[in-house]
């Protein structure tokens, strides 16, 4: 036990950047997701057009080669960032269609009369989406956007695999250099990962019943 409790620090070390990971990535796919939802009911052809493509491509694309193209390909290509800034590049890219899309199932839920409404008193495109419609989708999808970041803190993870020192890349140290407790460092290892995973679960079902929307 004293020397499970001595590796502490670095596991907090670990856990540190997993929370900064999460918490980067998924604000800026959140953004990013909110725009390409948007350009997906846009009247704009060329914008739906490049919006679902980008869906397409990000979704279908493995999280794995997202950061092996960030970390090695991006560096030859005359980028040169730290590898934690990489890693927020690629998980916001491949985090950001999903929003997009949970947040395009909301929109489609909206009724139809919202927007007409909106534009019959002289509201354009945007004032509609952002003052009308989009309020009302983010509701509407708040259990499956809080299922994307649940899904974003397990994906954090890979980046322990390019030079980012996470929890789990720390909890794969640890048990290199500790092969005597290697169980016991995995159950701190899942502990640490459900302490994000099943508060986030709880909070969308309580605000999943404080924002009910009636369809």
């Amino acid at each position: 036990m004293d020397q499970l409790w001595s590796l502490m620090p670095e596991f907090w070390e670990g856990f540190r950047v997993t929370l900064l990971l999460l918490a980067v990535s998924g604000i800026l796919a959140l953004v990013l997701g909110t725009v390409i939802a948007a350009m997906r009911i846009s009247p704009v052809p060329v914008l739906r057009g490049f919006a679902a493509f980008w869906t397409e491509i990000a979704r279908n694309t493995p999280l794995t080669l997202v950061f092996f193209f960030t970390a090695f390909v991006m560096p030859m290509l005359g980028v040169r960032a730290p590898y934690l800034l990489l890693a927020f590049i690629a998980l916001t890219y491949y985090t950001s269609p999903f929003v997009a899309e949970a947040l395009r199932s909301g929109i489609n839920g909206v009724p139809v009369g919202q927007a007409e409404a909106a534009r019959s008193i002289g509201l354009g495109f945007g004032q509609t989406v952002s003052l009308v419609v989009l309020p009302q989708a983010f509701r509407m999808t708040v259990p499956p956007l809080i299922n994307v970041f649940i899904a974003l803190t397990k994906n954090t993870s890979v980046a322990g695999g390019f030079f980012v020192v996470e929890l789990f890349a720390s909890t794969r140290q640890l048990a290199n250099d500790n092969g005597n407790i290697v169980i016991p460092l995995l159950l701190v290892a899942a502990a640490l990962y459900l302490v994000i995973t099943v508060p986030l679960g709880l909070a969308a079902g309580q605000l999943e019943k404080r924002w009910v929307v009636s369809r």
